[in-house]
């Protein structure tokens, strides 16, 4: 599956209606995210079970500073609707994969458990 172009537009429905999304924050100019967008496609041509979403973070500055986002290349991973991981930085490809079998690998009932107690502890 090819990549996915997210907008302030479609966020929220491609991420809310997707069970595990990969979200790439990027812009042109930037070297590092130019040398793995090869990577992050050949990942999604790999994994046609997720959704592999781009953000251009020139374009699309309102939804790079709702993720607060402040170094790109970022890579975001949302499952079920809950991020579980965020991090700038390119990957190589084995870090990549290892990420994305790691994050398959999440028991999601225990992570809404989780959110579930930070929650009731913050409005304790």
């Amino acid at each position: 599956m090819a990549t996915v172009e997210l907008t302030a537009e479609n966020f929220d429905e491609v991420v809310g209606g997707s069970e595990m999304v990969l979200v790439d924050f990027w812009a042109s100019w930037c070297g590092p995210c130019v040398q793995f967008a090869p990577t992050y496609e050949k990942s999604a041509q790999k994994h046609t079970d997720i959704v592999f979403g781009k953000v251009d973070t020139e374009a699309e500055q309102q939804l790079a500073a709702a993720f607060q986002i402040r170094s790109i290349p970022t890579l975001m991973i949302v499952r079920d609707g809950v991020v579980l991981y965020a991090q700038p930085g390119a990957l190589p490809e084995a870090a990549l994969e290892d990420l994305i079998e790691q994050a398959r690998k999440v028991d999601m009932e225990d992570v809404r458990k989780q959110v579930a107690e930070q929650a009731s502890e913050q409005q304790a």
